[in-house]
């Protein structure tokens, strides 16, 4: 019987590691579409502040929300790297396994695996791949960076991927 294959690989959470991370895998696209809740906000506290008797610091408080809301949006990466080195998680070591199971990361913070039979599809991205995932109700997508995981690694993801689609 032939034993199943086995990848282990460690890698350090850095800042380099998030960026590569979240412009791998964010699907926001900004459009106008995106904006328009900030572009409602923003209106909705002008005419408050033009047309009705309220406490101008109420119709301000309500501009600037929006202002916030655009702002959140256009810099969402680096808004969201922030927040990721801010997390006791950043600069920890996490040891990363692929094999016949799924895959399991383990660090000093968190230990996870995410289960082949649970992984919806995997996207191939240039630097990386996606995995999507279902557990339960729940739904997910995390991220395996090319440069963490051996050729080998690699071959046998792309088996899981194709046995996926």
């Amino acid at each position: 019987m032939k034993p199943f294959p086995s990848f282990t690989s460690k890698f350090i959470l850095d800042k380099a590691y998030f960026n590569e991370c979240y412009s791998e895998s964010s699907t926001l696209e900004l459009s106008a579409k995106t904006f328009l809740k900030s572009g409602v906000l923003m209106s909705f506290g002008l005419i408050i502040l033009i047309f009705t008797p309220v406490n101008a610091y109420a119709a301000w408080f309500v501009v600037a929300l929006g202002i916030l809301e655009a702002l959140s949006l256009y810099y969402s990466q680096p808004w969201w790297v922030v927040r990721q080195m801010l997390s006791k998680a950043s600069n920890s070591e996490v040891t990363l396994t692929v094999d016949e199971q799924g895959v399991l990361s383990e660090s000093f913070y968190h230990t996870g695996r995410i289960l082949w039979q649970d992984v919806t599809t995997i996207t191939e991205t240039d630097l990386g791949y996606v995995l999507h995932f279902k557990a339960g109700k729940n739904t997910g997508k995390s991220y395996l960076s090319k440069s963490h995981l051996s050729s080998d690694a690699q071959s046998y993801i792309k088996i899981k991927m194709a046995e996926i689609t």
